[in-house]
């Protein structure tokens, strides 16, 4: 009896050295450093990523159509002649060729006297045939004669039209080659060239994966290396059904609005085309959701202790992603430090 005691005791003490050591040791664990922020709610998206060069949604070339005498005009807007960069109006003359033989060879005043008589003779044989006083053949005669004439003098302004060069729309003058004033040049030569990128576009390929998610009227959000602090949208307008099969990807066509006129023609730019966006949901960095095989978790603080906390995510956009389940608003989740965490681990936050 007395052995049975003896073998009893000396296992109690051994179960104490045991559980003593064991809270020595959890007492002995180092904490690790680590730094916390406490969870918000905030926006993401899901975007596809493209990029291409930007094009005016207007352009013209004019060239002389005649020769002349080479003038260039003012701008109305700054008092002196046009030069590159001038915005210039719909319709307002740039350039003048003038040349006082060919004007007088299309004799436009003669040929609007000569209208204006065979209208009033066409409207006369029009009256007197209503009255009998012509006959049909008669009064037809006077209406070639008035159609003939009043083609003459449209034909007439259109040539005279040619010695004032505009441009049939606004925008900014790109290219001004330079021509002696008052010096004659011959018909076929440029004279300058007008861009209006008040509207632009983009053609893209985008990849043959995305083909189901993207359509017309998604917003892209435009940025350039040359306007960093700029963001400037547009909208998808046009996407192919047809994939290559070289690239394997179809095109599309992004237009622009850019009435600052901040994007310039020939610029290349990154466009983000949003395919969703969810505000007021949590989004942490990538880099803070560890992963074992199937499994996704992060570390939050509970009381100096780290809890590893599964969590499901969702949409993904750059270094970031959304925490859909597994985290609440204001846990204290570990974003420095991680690394060497472990579930029940003692840390120190030093922020």
């Amino acid at each position: 009896m007395k052995a049975k005691n003896i073998i009893y005791l000396s296992a109690l003490a051994l179960i104490g050295f045991s559980c003593n050591n064991s809270e020595e040791s959890k007492t002995n664990e180092p904490e690790i450093p680590v730094s916390v922020n406490n969870v918000t709610m905030s926006a993401i998206e899901k975007v596809i990523n493209t990029n291409g060069t930007v094009y005016p949604m207007q352009k013209a070339e004019f060239k002389s159509e005649i020769s002349g005498i080479y003038k260039l005009m003012t701008n109305s807007k700054s008092g002196k002649k046009y030069r590159l960069g001038d915005i210039v109006k719909s319709e307002e003359a740039i350039i003048l060729l003038e040349d006082p033989e060919y004007e007088n060879s299309i004799a436009i005043d003669s040929k609007k006297l000569n209208l204006d008589i065979a209208q009033q003779e066409y409207t006369k044989q029009q009256s007197l045939f209503e009255k009998g006083g012509v006959t049909q053949r008669e009064m037809r005669n006077a209406e070639v004669s008035y159609t003939n004439a009043k083609y003459d003098y449209e034909n007439s302004k259109l040539k005279i039209a040619k010695m004032k060069v505009a441009s049939p729309f606004g925008g900014v003058i790109v290219d001004l080659p330079y021509n002696t004033q008052s010096v004659r040049i011959a018909a076929g030569q440029p004279l300058f060239t007008v861009m209006d990128y008040g509207q632009m576009y983009m053609e893209v390929s985008l990849p043959e994966k995305y083909v189901s998610d993207l359509q017309s009227g998604m917003k892209v959000r435009l940025t350039s290396y040359n306007l960093q602090k700029d963001t400037i949208w547009g909208t998808i307008t046009d996407l192919s059904p047809a994939i290559s099969s070289e690239t394997r990807t179809f095109k599309g066509r992004i237009d622009i609005s850019n009435p600052s006129l901040r994007l310039k023609p020939g610029m290349f730019v990154n466009a983000d085309i949003v395919i969703t966006k969810k505000e007021n949901t949590i989004v942490v960095a990538k880099e803070l959701v560890l992963r074992n095989n199937d499994i996704q978790y992060v570390f939050i603080i509970d009381k100096s202790i780290a809890r590893l906390r599964e969590v499901t995510t969702g949409i993904e956009n750059g270094n970031n992603i959304e925490i859909l389940t597994g985290l609440s608003k204001d846990d204290r989740l570990v974003v420095k430090g991680f690394e060497t965490l472990k579930d029940n681990s003692k840390v120190k936050v030093i922020r």
